[in-house]
């Protein structure tokens, strides 16, 4: 019998000085037996960081073609395409074809320079990605619960995640 993806609730409130973002959300999200609590914290900083109405958590894991997150206009074309790690060079291509904008969030400092050094040529020449590297100053995963109730505060490309006492500084290092 297959394990049953862990249904995690965040209440989140980002208050973004850099894009005038101010809202509440209230999450469910679905983490996959093979997802660890570090990816699944991952997955809400890409949220905050790129927020509004309509962006939603996809399949991601659990599906190969969608990414983690993504956002569509009205008539269903895809505006945002959002991918977590070191994706592959066919899938890479896949959403820069399918998407507007792509963005990748890697966090794993070893093997996030090693895929980007690898994979540079083909990066450097999709017009439509972007590749951000995300410093995590702490242990992220002390503040993944099934129930959280997270605060995000924005400001200079730098953001200040908490959880109750527990406070998390993230900053976005833009690779490309």
């Amino acid at each position: 019998m297959a394990t049953k993806s862990t249904i995690n609730k965040t209440n989140l409130n980002i208050a973004n000085m850099d894009t005038n973002y101010y809202a509440e959300h209230s999450l469910i999200l679905a983490q996959h037996p093979s997802e660890n609590d570090l990816r699944l914290m991952v997955r809400i900083l890409a949220f905050i960081f790129n927020a509004n109405e309509d962006l939603i958590f996809c399949k991601g894991i659990a599906q190969d073609d969608e990414p983690d997150l993504w956002q569509k206009n009205l008539s269903g074309d895809i505006e945002l395409w959002v991918d977590l790690g070191q994706p592959d060079e066919k899938r890479i291509k896949k959403a820069c074809g399918r998407s507007d904008k792509v963005i990748i969030y890697t966090y794993q400092e070893g093997m996030a320079n090693s895929w980007f050094t690898q994979n540079k040529k083909l990066l450097n020449r999709l017009k439509n990605l972007s590749i951000v590297y995300l410093k995590i100053d702490g242990d992220i995963e002390e503040l993944c619960e099934r129930s959280m109730s997270l605060q995000a505060n924005i400001s200079d490309n730098e953001l200040n995640l908490i959880a109750g006492e527990n406070s998390i500084f993230i900053a976005e290092d833009i690779w490309k």
